[in-house]
């Protein structure tokens, strides 16, 4: 969220930004200039209205201790003090309106990411390895997974419907194989510490990472009471939520996190999109990576987070490129995001596989998290950051396109076969 007053002064700058998303002004904007001065007008007529009760007050002080009569004060005092709370009432009715708007604003892009109007103006910054050389055609995954006997898309069909999967054999514990390497990984050699944490979490969690109420649609409500919980989007929510409403030391940060968890996405307006395979789920897990960073430090924390999700691939010998997002293409709370897109030769394109995300302060506003920095008695907003590193079921599906053979087998890279206990995956080893 971005701070009111910033709003106020840089109205305009507000209204370019939202154009530049795509965005038109006024729908999100509405009336904010009409509240804000109908607001600070409560708010100086409500301290105007104070000081004359005070003055009034004395005045029958006065009036007493000289013994004379105070009721003409005293029934003055009584209407300041009704129209004090008539104007604190509608100051704050009008605060709530304007929170409202506040927290349907996005992110001020940085001032690196790229102007653009699609996905179309995203900038590719670099790109790692090369994509494999077959002497057959490439099968996409769909295929793949279901002649291996490792993928079951008609069984998740009839459990629980369309967008969700089955894995079987040697294909479940690949799925399990990808998140203990991954968290092996950033725990032993990047530093971040892991946390398992819940995987229900309320409305405040929700709305102080930004999905709600913005991406209420997108979610899994789940009434529990006379509240609601919701199934977690991704990791990024209870993760960064851990703090909310904390102040943490300045010599902790920057904090780095990492967790393994299911993720839950209804998908909303996806429908029609990547309906085939396992691309676009309702369900699929994810280890993400989440840090806490000083306002100083978080774009070089952005960049090392975002090094550390392509490490997973470049140990798996996966070709990607790295990719920054343009305004329009960018996420509502983020300030700069990185994707990192994995080449899938069955389906010869380039699939997000990560997007690594600095959101500066905007997360931990809404979130109410913050620092105390030394020699400072006023505590400080963190920045937050996270991204998927990586996300664990389109790794499956890299490296089930890129590492098939021929025969219709998939070698398994090295770096996970400690993990597997296998070095191929085939027709004859689906029950394993």
């Amino acid at each position: 969220m971005l701070d009111l007053s910033f709003v106020r002064e840089n109205l305009g700058k507000v209204e370019e930004m939202l154009r530049q998303r795509g965005t038109d002004p006024a729908a999100v904007l509405k009336d904010f200039r009409e509240l804000d001065t109908k607001r600070r007008q409560a708010i100086t007529e409500a301290e105007t209205r104070k000081a004359q009760r005070n003055q009034a007050s004395e005045e029958i002080a006065k009036q007493k201790r000289a013994g004379e009569d105070a009721s003409a004060a005293m029934t003055e005092t009584r209407e300041l003090r009704e129209q004090i709370q008539t104007l604190e009432r509608t100051a704050n009715d009008l605060d709530l309106g304007l929170r409202e708007i506040l927290l349907g604003i996005p992110n001020m892009p940085h001032a690196t990411v790229p102007v653009g109007h699609s996905a179309e103006d995203n900038v590719e910054v670099r790109r790692w390895g090369t994509p494999p050389k077959f002497d057959f055609t490439p099968k996409p995954h769909w295929d793949l997974g279901p002649e291996l006997g490792i993928l079951d898309l008609e069984r998740a069909v009839k459990l629980s419907g369309a967008r969700f999967a089955v894995y079987w054999g040697l294909g479940a514990k690949l799925e399990r194989a990808l998140a203990n390497f991954m968290l092996d990984l950033h725990t032993r050699e990047h530093g971040y510490r892991e946390v398992l944490p819940p995987f229900l979490v309320n409305s405040d969690s929700m709305r102080g990472t930004g999905q709600l109420p913005k991406f209420a649609a997108d979610s899994f409500r789940v009434p529990h009471g006379d509240k609601d919980l919701w199934l977690i989007p991704t990791a990024e929510v209870p993760v960064t939520n851990l703090y909310r409403d904390e102040v943490l030391e300045q010599a902790r940060l920057p904090i780095s996190l990492t967790a393994y968890t299911p993720c839950f996405r209804s998908e909303a307006g996806s429908y029609g999109k990547d309906v085939r395979g396992i691309i676009r789920q309702h369900q699929f897990q994810k280890v993400e990576l989440v840090k806490f960073a000083r306002p100083e430090h978080s774009y070089q924390e952005h960049e090392k987070l975002t090094h550390d999700a392509e490490e997973v691939l470049q140990k798996l010998g996966l070709h990607y490129r790295v990719v920054v997002l343009c305004t329009a293409d960018m996420g509502a709370a983020s300030a700069k995001t990185y994707d990192i897109e994995v080449w899938l030769p069955g389906q010869q394109l380039y699939r997000e596989i990560s997007s690594c995300s600095n959101f500066e302060s905007y997360q931990a506003r809404r979130a109410n998290i913050r620092f105390r920095p030394e020699g400072k008695n006023k505590a400080e907003l963190v920045h937050t950051l996270n991204g998927s590193g990586l996300a664990v079921g389109r790794t499956w599906v890299a490296i089930v396109e890129n590492y098939q053979q021929a025969d219709g087998s998939v070698v398994i890279p090295e770096a996970l076969r400690p993990y597997i206990g296998a070095e191929r995956i085939t027709n004859k080893t689906w029950w394993s």
